[in-house]
Formats: C-alpha cells, structure tokens, sequence
C-alpha cells in the first residue's frame, strides 16, 4: 500500500483568505494557513478573483478560473510554495 494516496479527509471542504495568508478547511477538521507570498497569482489577484474558486481533483485540489492557478492539498500540507519556474504574474492592463 502506498502512502502517497490521498485520503478521503484531505478533501477541500472551504477555501479563505485574510489578508497575508491562505486559509483552507479540510474535511477531517484539519486547517492549512500558508503565506499568500507563496502563491504570487493569489497574491495578486483581485477579492473577487479569489473568492472564485472550485473544487479540482476529486476534492484534493483547489482550481481559480479566473487566474489559472491550480493548488493540491498534498502540496499544502508538505508547505510546498509555488515553483520558482512558473509563469510571471501580469496583469493585462489593456
């Protein structure tokens, strides 16, 4: 058996910001808060982009439409900050 399956008590249950940190409840009661400076999209992103999340991966993972940005909760549990090699963050101000 491998530990690397997820289990059904790290599914999503909510999603939340305060103001420097991403707040996410876990189904088994469990709560993640890690720094927004991690997730330089979230951090840039506006109230109304943020609060526009859904659920991805079965409930193990969180997808915002409006940013494309994808987070799991086996990377937030292991406090895995975004890659360095992601694409920049920008704003089209068109």
């Amino acid at each position: 058996m491998s530990t690397l399956e997820p289990k059904a008590g790290e599914q999503v249950k909510d999603v939340r910001f305060s103001e420097d940190s991403l707040v996410v409840d876990l189904m088994d009661g469990r709560t993640i808060s890690v720094p927004l400076a991690w997730y330089p999209r979230l951090l840039a992103a506006t109230p109304e982009e943020r609060s526009n999340w859904k659920l991805a991966g079965a409930g193990f993972g969180i997808h915002w439409p409006d940013i494309d940005e994808d987070l799991s909760t086996d990377g937030l549990l292991r406090g895995a900050p975004a890659p360095r090699a992601s694409r920049p963050v920008s704003k089209d101000t068109s």
